[in-house]
Formats: C-alpha cells, sequence, structure tokens
C-alpha cells in the first residue's frame, strides 16, 4: 500500500512542479524502494507539508466541534496550547497521513496523567499485530501504548503517548507534534512492507 500511495504522490507533485520536498526519512524509503523519478527532490525539516490539512478544535466531552482551524496558525501554536485548553482536542486530516493510511489524527493532553495522548486509526492488515506491537515497543519508551484491531472498520485503533517518542520536546509546536506522529508512522507502515 505505501509503495504505491508514495509513487502516487510523486507523479501528482512531478506533474506540478519541477522540485518536491520530501522528509529524510520518505527519501530514505524511495531510494530503498528504488522509486526515483525525474523530479528533483530536496530534504526538508518543515512542517510546512502540513498546510493543506483539515483542523478541528472539539469539546472533549461533548465533542462539539470549537472552531475550525487554518493550518497556517493553527499548526505554529505551541503544542502547550492544549495544556492551557485542556478540555479540547485537535482533530486533523491530512493527505500525508491518507498516504500513509491514517485516517485523522486526534491529538490531546491526557486529563488524568497529564501526558500528550495520540489516537487514531491505522489502515495495514490485521497480520501485521505483531511488526506493529514490535515497532511501537521499540519507539515508544515506556511502553505507552494501546493497540486494538476494529474488526468493523478494518483498522488498528492505535493510542499511544506522544511524549515517549524519540524527538519530543515540551516546547515543539503543534506542526512540529503532526511532523513527529507522521514520520514515527511513516516508518511504522514501512515496516510492514518488509
Amino acid at each position: 500500500m505505501l509503495k504505491e500511495n508514495v509513487m502516487k504522490m510523486l507523479e501528482e507533485k512531478q506533474t506540478a512542479q519541477d522540485s518536491i520536498e520530501l522528509y529524510k526519512d520518505e527519501i530514505a524509503y524511495i531510494n530503498e524502494k528504488e522509486l526515483i523519478s525525474e523530479i528533483s527532490v530536496t530534504e526538508t525539516d518543515s512542517y510546512t507539508r502540513f498546510f493543506d490539512a483539515y483542523i478541528e478544535r472539539v469539546n472533549k466531552e461533548t465533542e462539539e466541534m470549537i472552531a475550525e482551524e487554518t493550518p497556517s496558525n493553527f499548526l505554529d501554536k505551541p503544542l502547550s496550547f492544549l495544556k492551557e485548553n485542556i478540555e479540547e482536542f485537535a482533530y486533523t486530516e491530512s493527505p500525508l497521513f491518507e498516504m500513509i493510511g491514517v485516517e485523522g489524527v486526534t491529538l490531546e493532553l491526557d486529563d488524568v496523567f497529564r501526558y500528550y495522548n495520540v489516537l487514531l486509526g491505522l489502515k495495514v492488515q490485521k497480520k501485521w499485530h505483531d511488526v506493529i506491537k514490535t515497532y511501537l515497543s521499540e519507539k515508544i519508551s515506556g511502553g505507552k501504548f494501546e493497540l486494538s484491531f476494529n474488526g468493523n472498520d478494518g483498522l488498528w485503533d492505535v493510542n499511544f503517548a506522544l511524549d515517549g517518542v524519540q524527538g519530543f520536546h515540551e516546547g515543539m509546536s503543534i506542526g512540529e507534534a503532526y511532523k513527529l506522529i507522521y514520520t514515527l508512522l511513516f516508518n511504522l507502515v514501512a515496516e510492514t512492507e518488509k
């Protein structure tokens, strides 16, 4: 799935522009799978690739939308915004997440344990349970994650503490947090293809 989706993304970007920006892990994947195209690729660390995302701020208790956010403004906010607004969570859909089989990502500060919590549905076959569990065990310190397969939707319900992911720091922006989440998940999905 990932290989086909990455190839499709490269083809779309190739027709639209002369050069595209990709993350280090994406470039490594493209090189490993020999998906290099005629297009010029440059490495970026910017979360501006999420500027085409759909973002909602939602009340945790009622699940009513508080506001639809403009990515260019919301992603620049410090992650501590979710701590200051603990009664809210951010729900985000992005073409980048769709490319790796993630329908949407919820990011919030856990009311009880006070860690940044990520919830999502991951479209990967059930047979990859051991690979997913091993990967998350290795990449999320403290083993702060939950994983269950939802047979009705054909999705893995994944819940993990962002605080346990290497590269996390309290001073990061919400956009940097989404890039960290995306990179973790991109590499997870790539593991299922090995």
